[in-house]
């Protein structure tokens, strides 16, 4: 292994997924030299094997799925969907597995990325390991940033490796629509997963250990899924685990907690995330190799004054949007403790990430969609917040019926009775995605209920809700 002189930066990022970019954005903005290090593709999870391949997968579904609600369209509408050509597009928007556009992007920014394993070697150190073997040293005047994400969480189950089951890469990264899929998991990936395959030509069974699917969510909204998700042919079965899977002469065979017997040609697990930090060095800073890093909400590591954990490593929102709005936060605070400058990390200050904490918005891009920001009820209960739900159909809403007849969905906003404020919104129905948004300005910004009847919405969209939203809090 040669080893090349040791190069002093004032940053140093690992990992160049959107997190480590925006972190690399930031403080180059502010001046900082920086340096950004990158084992796999520059662009992250996200850009390869998450966010942007699933939602193009996705995207061809939902449209035929409200096309076939129109009249006029219904008919012209019936035919599956075009597989290779969805996986084509798809391919397009992952640049087929090739980081030169975010490479151009790093230098244009004026960091340096050194391509390679990175590991902490001590405070402020990062050594480099390229995959030709040489090795190289960087150290950080100011700060290091760890932003290496998450990986897929296996279940231990005896001979799974030998079965080479899809994670939620492969299964965003697919060439072919698998004849039988089983997808075990109630959650974001899982919903998505089967939604996507299963009009894409699968049939998929769908295994959830738990009551119901999106448990993270309002219950509704997990109900209204796998309601949708059964119409569309897949195979829903709650409180079912799997006890055993092997693979013979190619087939996937799974017995469940029920004793059944299931087969399929592929399986995929959508078990959960872990935290990709197991081989970074952690141990040479006094961290557990493999741990969630704690940070505080400047996203600095606690007990250190140099080290930062930005976006999925910290546990806070494993959401990529709220990755790069952490990232944001980290580079400024960065900058402003280089500059000597007084950090701003009272609450909604411009150092700190108090989003993480009451205004996480997320979409899950089912059919129908699931959208929530904030608290769910139930949340909203257990931090002893003395709350209302108010709910309402957007069988309600003019903008509703509009968008595609037999529009299916509800809506409902958490009301803090002290100051009423929102504690949280969640949506669910067809194009509720686009609403959320104006959810997440309303919590984020603790618009009072009395202001939020001068916001008048527009008529006749989904975003009549509001309204109708509103009238009910009023009413009862």
């Amino acid at each position: 292994m040669t080893e090349t002189e040791s190069i002093a930066y004032d940053v140093v990022v690992l990992g160049a997924g959107p997190v480590g970019e925006n972190v690399a954005d930031r403080t180059r903005a502010a001046g900082l030299t920086t340096a950004i290090v990158e084992s796999e593709l520059v662009g992250g999870e996200c850009s390869y094997w998450a966010c942007m391949p699933s939602k193009a997968l996705l995207r061809p579904v939902i449209a035929q799925a409200d096309a076939r609600r129109l009249p006029g369209l219904t008919q012209a509408v019936q035919d599956p969907l075009d597989t290779p050509a969805v996986l084509a597009r798809r391919d397009e928007y992952t640049s087929h597995w090739k980081d030169d556009g975010q490479v151009a992007w790093v230098h244009g920014i004026g960091a340096d990325l050194y391509r390679g394993h990175g590991r902490l070697a001590g405070p402020r150190t990062v050594t480099v390991t390229a995959p030709d073997g040489t090795f190289a040293t960087l150290t950080a005047r100011h700060a290091v940033a760890v932003a290496t994400g998450t990986r897929a969480q296996l279940p231990d189950l005896p001979g799974l490796a030998e079965v080479k089951p899809w994670t939620s890469r492969e299964a965003t990264s697919g060439k072919a629509a698998p004849g039988r899929l089983i997808v075990v998991g109630g959650g974001v990936v899982a919903t998505e997963m089967a939604t996507a395959w299963q009009a894409l030509g699968s049939r998929v069974t769908l295994l959830v250990r738990g009551k119901g699917l999106l448990n993270r969510m309002e219950p509704f909204a997990g109900e209204l899924v796998a309601e949708a998700l059964a119409e569309a042919g897949t195979d829903v079965r709650t409180g079912t685990s799997v006890e055993s899977v092997t693979r013979e002469n190619g087939t996937v065979v799974v017995i469940t907690s029920a004793g059944d017997r299931l087969e399929a040609d592929e399986i995929l697990f959508a078990t959960g995330r872990v935290p990709h930090t197991d081989d970074i060095g952690l141990d040479t800073v006094g961290l557990a190799p493999g741990s969630w890093l704690d940070a505080d909400d400047t996203l600095r590591v606690t007990g250190t004054d140099w080290l930062y954990a930005v976006g999925d490593v910290n546990h806070r929102a494993l959401l990529t949007h709220q990755g790069k709005y952490q990232a944001r936060i980290a580079g400024a605070a960065i900058a402003a403790r280089a500059a000597g400058d007084s950090v701003r990390d009272e609450a909604w200050g411009a150092h700190r990430a108090t989003a993480d904490h009451h205004a996480v918005p997320q979409v899950v891009f089912t059919d129908p969609e699931a959208a929530a920001v904030g608290l769910s009820l139930a949340e909203a209960e257990q931090a002893g917040h003395r709350v209302r739900a108010v709910d309402v159909e957007f069988s309600s809403v003019a903008g509703a019926g509009l968008y595609a007849d037999g529009y299916k969905g509800r809506a409902r906003m958490v009301v803090d009775l002290e100051d009423e404020v929102l504690r949280g919104v969640t949506f669910v129905g067809p194009g509720v995605g686009e609403l959320i948004h104006s959810a997440t300005v309303a919590v984020a910004g603790r618009v009072p209920v009395s202001r939020l009847w001068h916001a008048v919405p527009s008529y006749p969209t989904l975003s009549e809700v509001w309204l109708r939203l509103l009238e009910a809090y009023r009413d009862n």
